[in-house]
């Protein structure tokens, strides 16, 4: 069943038109792969889906829920969640901190001094069990700076999970990683689909295509390809791309 769905998407900037007639649809429970050239529009795809720009035209829904023009704080209430292709962490407070600052609990919370927060288990067990989801619970009390940069992509999914959402947006997730962080991030992802339906832009096709139930291929601001890896692989022009040889 289609929990997200964008239907004709039309954007603009200026004179130059970066998406044209982007339909998509992600189903619950599976992990959907965007995947394109640089400059495809595959993140200003992604700002518009979250609500960073309002679409020129066309229409998205969220669990049969009309969001479009929505601001993205609304949306993000809504269950929406994303990261972000350059890390948007507080590196100078304790990684724990990070998560504790997107709970919707704390940010209910009259205070939003942290320090009075660590006196309320609730609010730090549940920041812990967080961690706990990527690998992170037995750092929790470093700062988020000392953390390798694998680990850092795991504590930034760790704030996007610590708001609640019932779909996840990754926007470039391996990007800086090597092998090693890029194999433990696979494994992770693996973990969260159990729980979350999960969209990613990724540049990285070995792992995108080892990963995703279905992908979407956007080129020229258009949709030019979908289907299961499987499907992609059989492509046409899949083939002829750089892409074929990853396939």
């Amino acid at each position: 069943m289609t929990l997200f769905a964008a239907e004709a998407i039309h954007k603009r900037f200026g004179a130059r038109v970066v998406l044209e007639n982007i339909s998509l649809g992600f189903e619950r429970d599976r992990v959907h792969g965007i995947m394109g050239p640089n400059g495809a529009g595959k993140t200003t795809c992604f700002n518009v889906l979250t609500g960073r720009h309002a679409p020129d035209r066309g229409r998205i829904t969220f669990d049969g829920r009309d969001i479009t023009g929505l601001a993205p704080q609304r949306i993000a209430r809504l269950g929406i969640a994303r990261s972000f292709q350059i890390m948007n962490l507080f590196d100078d407070t304790l990684v724990i901190e990070n998560v504790l600052l997107a709970l919707p609990a704390f940010r209910g919370r009259r205070t939003s001094v942290l320090g009075k927060v660590f006196e309320d288990a609730g609010l730090t067990d549940a920041a812990l069990a967080v961690l706990d989801l990527v690998g992170l619970a037995d750092r929790a009390w470093e700062k988020a700076a000392a953390l390798p940069y694998g680990d850092r992509r795991a504590l930034e999914i760790a704030v996007a999970l610590a708001a609640e959402p019932r779909i996840l947006f990754l926007d470039e997730p391996t990007s800086g990683l090597g092998a090693e962080a890029t194999q433990g991030l696979a494994r992770l992802l693996d973990r969260l689909r159990q729980r979350y339906t999960i969209v990613i832009i990724e540049h990285d096709m070995r792992f995108l295509f080892g990963l995703a139930d279905r992908i979407s291929v956007i080129h020229w601001g258009q949709v030019i390809a979908e289907g299961t890896p499987a499907e992609l692989m059989a492509d046409k022009w899949v083939k002829r791309s750089a892409l074929g040889e990853v396939a």
